[in-house]
């Protein structure tokens, strides 16, 4: 891992580098720089009572640059958070460039040295990735090999430090993976992951302390079909004794099966899936709290919901318990010119999904989903979501919240590029601040201007307004966005994994630029 008091040599080492990659590329007439400049920043107001930083300009900068050879690849990160956006600042604190690596291509086999990320299936045993939004990083810094010898054949080796933050954790995490496919519908793999970290003096009580196993071992088996509209997934997935915070220091072996299974065919498609996970919770780091040094990845198996009060209780997979979940999604088009589906047809979206543990409801939602085209300019959406979710599980405390939910979406096109769209969203609830009101209205002056103003107003307990308005400009590769208004304090969650973020109130630049 690279910190900032090694940027000198970290300048140099990398000019040396690029420069190596770049000649070997132009020598065979082939060389291609590609690169991404992503620039958050908030000018927090001074009146603002939620601020978290005595600075009042606060930014998330990333700088990407990846050169491409023939058969040599090179890349790195550079990240300027010395002054991070709320949420973020315990963790990523400081600047520096974290992610440097080299790739390698001969024939069938591929090497790479330095940072990477990786997933094996579904990433129950192994899944390295980013996700910014949520302050994920958990890159590995060592070296993998990929190996594909025939058709259908792909073989993996790594091994690897992994990112936390502005460190590397002090234990390492090594894996292979083996997937085949058999023919175009039959695809079958298995995994093995290795997490080696050093006993570590933890006291179990007064007078004992916990004797910790240096080597964990996880492994799974999948296979998939596929069929003309039939699809079926599954995958079995182990873990031997990984006694952690999460799970109190618990000898218990952990466990995870998933099955999916969907149907589409003629204007209708049919979703449906189970998982059973218990005691999977995998980390490099034993005593980390929070969402850094996850090894693997479980999914929610809810709905990613996109509208505002829809996703005000996101669901947040509990890896180190028990879960019991399943969720299906039924699709329906209505042709044209019937009596359900007008002139233009109609779509019908019905989604439910129920997680929980013995006699316990973690979570549990009916979604409703109407689509319908009225002319050439009009279309509606009209959603009704019924949602149960456990703050205690979740969050710690709160009891369950029952809501209902309604939302209506509407969008006219008045002229070629030039577009409005509203939303108008009612959460009704007896339990934790009440109900919840929302409306927004968003302009789109095509392919250029996007104008956008929004109000989420607490209708129950506290009767706070958060506004937010706000400008955006893309031309080409470039996009910025000017914005103004408070958010509401919150948990932001993709596929299960959640990150709590305070109330900020402020004027918001985003800049986003691809080359």
């Amino acid at each position: 891992m690279i910190v900032p008091g090694r940027i000198g040599r970290l300048a140099v080492f990398c000019l040396i580098l690029f420069s190596s990659v770049a000649l070997n590329a132009r020598e065979r007439g082939r060389v291609r720089l590609v690169g991404s400049i992503q620039s958050d920043i908030l000018f927090q107001d001074e009146d603002d009572d939620a601020a978290t930083d005595d600075r009042q300009l606060l930014s998330n900068t990333y700088v990407d640059l990846m050169l491409y050879g023939r058969h040599l690849d090179a890349g790195t990160r550079i990240e300027y958070m010395e002054h991070p956006l709320p949420g973020y600042e315990s963790d990523f604190k400081g600047w520096g460039v974290p992610s440097l690596w080299v790739k390698g291509r001969l024939g069938t086999t591929e090497v790479t040295a330095g940072s990477f990320y990786e997933q094996f299936g579904s990433g129950m045993v192994l899944r390295i990735y980013e996700n910014r939004s949520l302050g994920i990083d958990n890159s590995l810094t060592g070296g993998r090999i990929v190996v594909r010898p025939a058709k259908g054949f792909t073989a993996k080796l790594l091994s690897g430090r992994q990112r936390r933050y502005w460190s590397l954790n002090d234990s390492w995490v090594s894996g292979a993976d083996l997937e085949v496919s058999l023919g175009p519908s039959i695809t079958l793999g298995g995994s093995w992951v290795n997490k080696y970290e050093k006993d570590e003096f933890i006291l179990a009580d007064e007078r004992h302390r916990f004797n910790l196993p240096e080597y964990v071992n996880a492994w799974d088996v999948r296979g998939s079909w596929n069929n003309g509209p039939w699809s079926l997934s599954v995958e079995y997935a182990g873990k031997s004794q990984d006694p952690s915070f999460d799970n109190g220091y618990s000898y218990g072996k952990g466990s995870a099966a998933f099955v999916s299974g969907s149907f589409s065919r003629s204007g209708m498609s049919i979703l449906l899936q189970g998982k059973r996970s218990e005691n999977m919770s995998f980390r490099s780091k034993r005593s980390m709290t929070g969402i850094s040094s996850f090894i693997n990845y479980m999914p929610a198996f809810t709905h990613d919901q996109t509208y505002a009060l829809a996703a005000l209780y996101p669901y947040s997979t509990q890896m180190a318990g028990g879960e019991l979940a399943w969720q299906t999604e039924i699709g329906y088009n209505f042709r044209r010119n019937t009596v359900l589906g007008g002139k233009y047809g109609m779509n019908l979206k019905v989604d439910y999904s129920h997680i929980g543990w013995e006699e316990e409801t973690y979570y549990e939602d009916l979604g409703i989903l109407l689509s319908r085209k009225w002319s050439n300019a009009l279309k509606l959406n009209v959603m009704y979501m019924r949602q149960r979710y456990n703050m205690t599980v979740v969050q710690g405390h709160g009891g369950m919240v029952d809501s209902d939910i309604y939302i209506l979406d509407g969008k006219i096109q008045v002229f070629s590029g030039f577009s409005l769209r509203t939303e108008l969203q009612y959460l009704n609830t007896d339990n934790d601040e009440g109900d919840w009101k929302y409306g927004l209205v968003e302009l789109s002056l095509a392919p250029h201007w996007m104008f956008s103003l929004a109000d989420m107003y607490n209708a129950g307990v506290t009767r706070e307004h958060y506004c937010q308005g706000s400008v955006s400009f893309s031309k080409g590769a470039h996009r910025v966005q000017l914005g103004y208004g408070r958010t509401r304090a919150g948990y932001n969650c993709s596929g299960g994994v959640c990150r709590y973020v305070p109330e900020t109130k402020g004027v918001t630049v985003s800049y986003n630029c691809s080359f």
